[in-house]
């Protein structure tokens, strides 16, 4: 008899793991009669299909950036929404993730020790960390647990995913050749339809659906995407491949154009500018201008409420909706309804920081807490806000909410990224294949914070994916300059 159990005795790793599996899936089904519940089954029946997904998530990863360009919002009961098919692939990936860096090969050595101590990385974890600490003092902490859940789900695949999967810059590359041309394919669709429609101003809402839920959604992705695109062109090694990617970058400038969408529009002149300050190594003099000047400005409009000076005419705000020429004079003379209606809002965030300003109301609680605040001089025409959006600028929204700490963090988090960035791409001056990389992740994360100035995208999907990329692909580069691209 003992030597039948020595002999049956499980001598590697995988038997122990079909013995476990046996085990438990008799555990299951014994507890499943008692309990008369079937369903318990599903359980040890599932770890197989779990184990394929673990050994090969990287597949669910590449599979999101192909599929993000496809994904549309649904409503869910109880208020809530989620975006199909990526956000439940994220979830997956959030399991995926923390178990393939302490179970793949090297364990947490997959990262090197500088890596681990890189405030690109330290940052974003230590937001939310003070996210979660900051649900004590939210006016409503459903509401703000919700926003660290989804900001899990973020973090997790785009970041920490991405730190494991870009292991050289060819795999960034994949990525980047996924994204670009999912995106191209989906203005295949959506060109033709407008271009029915005369490319007209008046249309462009309506023909971008059902793949994204606003014309600056649609053209924000559109601008951030135009670096991949270019660089995707420039690292070809054919000039069929070349061709392919320079005119998928054709379409997404013709996209952009026809979007009219005007922060868009100029957020690649910026992008541009940047490039002349990332070469001069005046990345800190930017860094330091932008500060005291931000400072100056607020302090001029707080100080005697000189604000109340730039009042808009209730009568004039107003939206042009089928003339873009009227819409782009609106503009310049302060009567454009968004533009002031962003204004109102701004007005209304710096009254919530001056109540609250270290703990901030609580994430995502800015809607409907800011109506509180509002000023009646400044309201518009669509100030009742039925969409429930939030304060159209991304710093002010963190400081509204998350209060000082999360604002000083915020903006420590894109100083360190461009800080680092200048830094890689004069390091990388014999090593063309990873500048290129850097120089594509910084002009795309500069054309979202861009965009961050007069709108919140970093928790959309299609926007926020790249941002994350950026952070992991930055962190990632040093290592390859370090121990080459393979």
């Amino acid at each position: 008899m003992r030597q039948l159990l020595i002999r049956l005795r499980p001598v590697d790793a995988g038997q122990w793991s079909f013995v476990a599996f046996v085990a438990l899936l008799l555990a299951s089904g014994l507890v499943a009669g008692w309990q008369r519940l079937p369903a318990l089954l599903a359980l040890p029946l599932a770890l197989p299909v779990l184990a394929l997904v673990v050994r090969r998530w990287q597949l669910l990863y590449y599979a999101v950036f192909a599929l993000l360009p496809f994904s549309r919002e649904m409503s869910l009961p109880g208020g809530l929404s989620l975006d199909v098919p990526t956000e439940p692939l994220l979830l997956a990936l959030l399991g995926c993730v923390p178990l393939a860096l302490l179970l793949g090969p090297g364990s947490v050595r997959q990262l090197t020790a500088r890596e681990w101590r890189s405030p690109l990385l330290l940052l974003p974890l230590a937001l939310l960390a003070w996210s979660a600490i900051d649900i004590l003092f939210s006016v409503d902490a459903l509401k703000s647990t919700k926003y660290v859940l989804a900001k899990c789900w973020y973090l997790g695949p785009f970041l920490g995913g991405s730190l494991l999967v870009l292991r050289r810059p060819a795999d960034f590359w994949r990525v980047a050749a996924l994204y670009v041309g999912a995106t191209a394919l989906v203005l295949v669709w959506i060109l033709p339809r407008h271009a029915a429609a005369g490319f007209t101003f008046a249309q462009v809402r309506n023909v971008m659906e059902p793949f994204f839920r606003n014309h600056v959604t649609y053209a924000t992705v559109l601008a951030l995407l135009l670096p991949l695109a270019g660089g995707l062109a420039l690292q070809a090694p054919t000039r069929t491949l070349r061709r392919l990617w320079l005119g998928a970058a054709a379409l997404l400038l013709l996209g952009l154009i026809t979007s009219y969408t005007r922060a868009s529009w100029l957020s690649l002149p910026v992008a541009g500018l940047y490039y002349g300050v990332l070469r001069l190594r005046q990345t800190r003099t930017l860094l330091l201008a932008l500060a005291l000047g931000t400072t100056g400005v607020a302090t001029y409009f707080v100080s005697q409420d000189n604000f109340m000076r730039y009042t808009p005419d209730y009568a004039k705000t107003i939206w042009h909706g089928t003339n873009l020429q009227a819409h782009l004079e609106s503009t310049y003379k302060l009567q454009d309804v968004s533009g002031m209606e962003r204004v109102y809002r701004w007005v209304a965030a710096a009254h919530m920081i001056a109540d609250r300003p270290l703990t901030g109301s609580g994430p995502a609680t800015f809607y409907p807490e800011y109506k509180r605040y509002t000023v009646t001089s400044f309201r518009t025409y669509v100030s009742a806000n039925p969409e429930r959006s939030t304060a159209h600028n991304y710093f002010l929204l963190q400081f509204a909410e998350q209060g000082l700490p999360g604002f000083a963090l915020w903006c420590a988090l894109l100083a360190a990224a461009l800080l680092t960035a200048e830094r890689l791409y004069h390091a990388a001056a014999a090593r063309p294949d990873v500048r290129r990389v850097v120089l594509v992740v910084v002009l795309s994360l500069v054309i979202i914070v861009f965009h961050l100035l007069l709108n919140e995208l970093v928790e959309v999907d299609k926007i926020g994916s790249v941002f994350y990329l950026a952070l992991a692909v930055l962190i990632r580069a040093e290592t390859w300059l370090e121990r080459g691209s393979g």
